[in-house]
């Protein structure tokens, strides 16, 4: 990999942005939901102060939310990419925006309770990559808070207790429940990733894949497609509302997608990002340099 300095530079910018500058799409799901809610509501006045919030982090370049989370970066590669000094430089850039103050030391020893200075350490930053027919090097990252990670829930169907069978009703009951049983916790309004089937850790890892889809885009399979928006209807008559202070804002948006199972086992897995919903990408040429910024 040569120009690494290029590289790192980039990654840090990357990981500025995704920390301090809420997505464009984000945004305006935030501010057309605010339309919805009564203007004199707790809504109404929570959902005033998520944008303020998010404005002044833009302004000042400093964090969204004090939780800067789990750093997830996803790379899609050329075939024979050097992935090893990729991952080098960025959990360098991973340190070095941490001494800038755009990630909180959030790393800590499970041990010891004690933090890593440096957000680099064993499971810190975590990382994902695929290779394929491309020039570019495909970069994106999610910083996933804790708030919203602790209401994750996983289910086995048949589930007794929610009446959910091994189908897409089924499917949708448990995706209810899990909205249900967070009550506003993990600072909704939230977006719900889910993944049907796959094993219990390739299933979560799949619902969070879910979170670098775009906000307004759609599941290509029909039946999929069409629970997203029944659940986002459904989600509406909950009540919770932002932060669960009541209101029609509880979900901002549901994405949802299906994997393969073995007989014995049918898993749904749902994975919550708060309103800070924070992705973001970037296409770095074969020396690092910027060729487009993504969402």
């Amino acid at each position: 990999m040569k120009r690494v300095s290029h590289w790192q530079k980039n990654i840090v910018e990357l990981i500025r942005r995704t920390s301090t500058d809420l997505p464009a799409d984000v945004e305006g799901a935030l501010r057309r939901n605010l339309r919805k809610e009564d203007k004199d509501s707790r809504a109404s006045w929570c959902m005033r102060n998520i944008l303020e919030n998010a404005d002044v982090a833009r302004q000042k370049s400093m964090p969204i939310c004090q939780d800067t989370g789990t750093l997830i970066f996803y790379f899609s590669v050329p075939v024979g990419f050097d992935t090893n000094s990729l991952m080098a430089v960025t959990r360098s850039a991973v340190s070095e925006a941490t001494r800038k103050g755009y990630l909180r030391q959030n790393a800590i020893n499970s041990v010891t309770g004690l933090p890593f200075g440096t957000n680099v350490a064993d499971g810190s930053p975590v990382f994902h990559f695929t290779q394929g027919a491309r020039k570019t090097v495909d970069v994106r990252l999610i910083m996933k808070g804790g708030g919203c990670e602790n209401v994750g829930r996983q289910y086995s169907l048949p589930d007794e207790s929610l009446e959910a069978g091994r189908d897409l009703a089924g499917v949708r009951r448990c995706v209810l429940d899990a909205i249900w049983q967070a009550q506003g916790k993990g600072c909704s309004p939230s977006i719900v990733g889910v993944c049907v089937g796959g094993d219990r850790a390739s299933g979560m890892q799949r619902a969070k894949q879910q979170f670098l889809r775009k906000m307004s885009d759609k599941s290509p399979l029909k039946k999929i497609a069409s629970l997203e928006r029944r659940i986002m209807r459904d989600a509406v008559e909950l009540g919770i509302g932002p932060m669960g202070m009541g209101g029609r804002t509880t979900v901002l948006a549901v994405k949802m997608g299906a994997m393969s199972r073995v007989p014995a086992s049918f898993f749904v897995s749902v994975s919550f990002m708060c309103w800070a919903f924070r992705r973001r990408g970037v296409l770095l040429g074969p020396e690092g340099g910027v060729q487009r910024w993504l969402y």
